[in-house]
């Protein structure tokens, strides 16, 4: 277990900025504490609570979008061949299916395709364009994926067909402008005011925007098609703010009685359909059976899964998946353990602060997931390669200080292509290059990571005093959903409680359970995960203890449940209670 530095959000709050905030929008002292402590101004507190249709920036605003539209329109009118081309995992699975129900519904002639991940790799591939070609494809539509693709979009070009690009992912210096449009926030040059958008966020601006030129309800477009755009945004990991807050929200609120046969099929498998309905559902039950498609075998069947209208057929399909999704499992275990057998062999593991590991045959579906892990237990940015015939496809995943984007870009003379985020991205490499390319990011990473910075951190949105304890404050966080990244569920801290009765619960031991008592106030605690600090602590011990405030419903009785994220013996934080 890995110590960690607890980080207070706490901006030195007067109880008057407090009480205004908290009478103006008839919100609880904490929930005021924790939008100012995250920055959230004063002026947009209305906006953030109030997560309204009416504050979704108007998608012409994004460069290029009056260009795509005009192009798509054109190509709907004279019946050219429209192709949606998509990517393998759940942001490329739903922007694919809302597009292509979307160009549809409109009289297009369109179909779409996705790349096999194994067989063609991520992305535009020259093979997939010929194909497409041959078909008689004149409009190529890409989501989720482009944005470097610059060679592959200058052979459509050539073939005579023309490409609009709308994708996410961080551009590099040159871009594809050989293509009829390119659609994505986070070009240097387009002024669009959010640049966070998941793939399908950007395939879901572009349906608002043809809706407008075809006088359609944009409301009704907005709510037929919310629910699978949030389903891209959440299993994503993009900032659930701005825009992406709103999507989620009415997307998650659609997806409580869905109406869609495939999502109500998957969360059948799922065993969620009838419960709350959060991010946490798509991440943790329904993102990854859709995944699994993608990862294992042929993704074409989530976007069936999610276009089609027969539940019968929805139910066979989400089986399907379902069953996927145990064989990802397995493969997964197998990849970890392997994983963490050579780490456990290399003799200088602890001097290098970027972890790569390669191996023939690893499956390419799954070792993003393995890598993701692995920097979770060591806090290390993590790269996993998985090689045949001398060529590499890695994934990696990264820590809050290290630009796992940046980092690829000055190491890239070893790689043949790279793409990504800050904090996830994939490469391609001739495995003759790799002992340079481990060697380059590891000194790329001795230069720009502090010792401190290898460190994980809580970040403690606000002290709060054990009468804050209490299961209204914890049904008041409601109002903070829907929580991701960029909104994480607040954490807070407090100090100097004793520990009353101490045990470990589960499999194995693995959980922590606490009992805690101060000034007569006692509540409950649970630490997942965390059942080996029953050996370090002892009834009596004074502690802090960070946490999050959730809800237990027993027998349709709710009481406070106290998550702890962390515990330190008292004396080691010291921070005032100011809630």
């Amino acid at each position: 277990m890995i110590d960690k530095i607890w980080t207070f959000r706490n901006k030195k709050l007067d109880d008057n900025t407090i009480n205004k905030i908290s009478d103006t929008y008839r919100i609880p002292r904490v929930i005021s504490t924790i939008l100012l402590n995250r920055g959230v101004d004063e002026n947009d507190i209305s906006s953030y609570l109030k997560k309204s249709m009416s504050d979704i920036v108007n998608p012409n605003l994004m460069l290029d979008m009056e260009k795509a539209v005009e192009r798509i329109t054109d190509a709907v009118s004279k019946k050219e061949k429209i192709a949606v081309y998509g990517d393998y995992d759940v942001d490329g699975i739903t922007s694919t299916a809302i597009l292509y129900e979307f160009l549809t519904s409109l009289g297009a002639d369109a179909e779409y395709y996705i790349p096999d991940r194994k067989g063609e790799g991520y992305g535009i591939n020259i093979m997939a364009v010929n194909k497409l070609y041959k078909k008689g494809i004149k409009l190529l539509i890409t989501v989720d994926c482009g944005i470097t693709a610059i060679g592959e979009v200058e052979f459509a070009k050539l073939q005579g067909m023309d490409v609009i690009i709308t994708d996410h992912h961080t551009c590099k210096d040159r871009i594809p402008t050989a293509a009829a449009a390119i659609l994505n926030p986070k070009r240097s040059d387009c002024d669009y005011p959010f640049d966070s958008l998941a793939g399908v966020g950007v395939a879901f601006k572009l349906i608002l925007a043809l809706a407008v030129k075809n006088k359609l309800n944009t409301t009704e477009i907005f709510k037929k098609y919310a629910d699978v755009a949030a389903l891209g945004t959440v299993a994503d990991v993009v900032p659930l703010l701005g825009e992406n807050r709103i999507i989620v929200d009415k997307g998650l609120k659609l997806m409580q009685n869905p109406a869609r046969a495939g999502l109500r099929a998957i969360m059948e498998v799922a065993d969620v359909l009838g419960k709350k309905v959060t991010s946490s559902t798509i991440a943790y039950a329904i993102a990854p059976r859709l995944n699994a498609a993608g990862r294992l075998g042929n993704a074409s069947k989530a976007v069936e899964l999610l276009l089609t209208d027969d539940i019968n057929h929805a139910r066979e399909i989400a089986s399907a998946l379902d069953e996927e999704n145990k064989l990802r499992q397995a493969t997964e275990k197998d990849i970890f353990e392997e994983a963490l057998s050579m780490i456990a062999e290399d003799p200088n593991f602890g001097k290098k602060k970027v972890i790569v590991l390669a191996k023939e045959d690893w499956h390419q579906g799954v070792i993003g997931i393995v890598a993701s892990r692995l920097t979770d237990i060591y806090y290390k940015p993590c790269i996993l390669i998985s090689h045949s015939n001398g060529i590499g496809k890695g994934s990696g995943r990264s820590i809050k200080a290290f630009n796992l984007f940046d980092a690829l870009s000055h190491c890239q003379k070893y790689l043949t292509d790279f793409g990504g985020h800050a904090v996830a991205a994939g490469l391609n490499i001739n495995m003759s290059d790799l002992d340079g390319f481990i060697k380059e990011i590891n000194k790329y990473a001795d230069d720009t990571l502090t010792p401190r910075d290898m460190i994980p951190t809580v970040d403690i949105d606000c002290p709060i005093s054990e009468r804050a304890l209490s299961l209204d404050n914890a049904k008041s966080l409601s109002s903070l959903e829907p929580f991701g990244m960029s909104n994480e569920r607040p954490v807070f801290a407090v100090s100097s409680v004793q520990i009353a009765d101490i045990a470990t619960v589960g499999a194995d031991n693995r959980h922590l359970k606490l009992k805690i008592c101060k000034n007569n106030r006692y509540a409950v605690c649970i630490g997942f995960g965390l059942g080996e600090y029953a050996s370090k602590l002892r009834r009596g011990d004074l502690v802090d203890i960070a946490f999050h405030m959730d809800i237990n419903e027993y027998h349709g009785t709710q009481t406070l449940q106290v998550n702890i994220k962390d515990i330190k013996l008292s004396g080691q934080n010291q921070k005032e209670a100011d809630v």
